[in-house]
């Protein structure tokens, strides 16, 4: 049986390189889907995909201020990634959601990731799939342990 300072140890040094590992990939696929707009553009496209959000809503998901994702919004509104509307039951509120060119920005850019993907994984998607599942069950599962124990 181990103890709890050696659980701890052992957690340090798998989580040594996580962050930064982390961080890298996301920087990779990022570039790699050629997504035509900033980072923290893609970060509020991506939480729109779900449906339509009011602006204080994508704080969350985004890591962003509020003021910072209506920055954002306006711009994206601008290039017709987004539409925004004011909020019927609260007109001090708004929605905003994705456009139909917003959802093709997206959907074309994963396409390039995983081309990007499978070419560096093999050619055999039989092959490449499990790694990519694998990868993202893993994350989901520290998000998820971690998310619960947050306040």
């Amino acid at each position: 049986m181990h103890s709890r300072a050696q659980d701890a140890e052992r957690i340090t040094r798998a989580s040594r390189d996580l962050l930064s590992g982390i961080g890298r990939l996301g920087r990779t696929l990022y570039r790699l889907g050629e997504f035509g707009v900033p980072h923290s553009h893609v970060n509020v496209l991506t939480a729109l995909e779900s449906g339509p959000h009011r602006v204080g809503d994508l704080t969350l998901p985004t890591g962003l201020t509020q003021p910072r994702v209506t920055v954002l919004l306006q711009e994206l509104e601008e290039r017709g990634l987004v539409e925004r509307r004011r909020c019927t039951d609260d007109r001090r509120a708004t929605h905003a959601r994705l456009t139909s060119q917003g959802r093709e920005l997206l959907r074309q850019a994963r396409r390039r990731i995983a081309a990007a993907l499978l070419d560096a994984l093999g050619p055999d998607a039989e092959a490449a799939e499990p790694a990519v599942a694998a990868a993202r069950e893993t994350v989901l599962t520290l998000l998820n342990a971690l998310e619960s124990e947050a306040p």
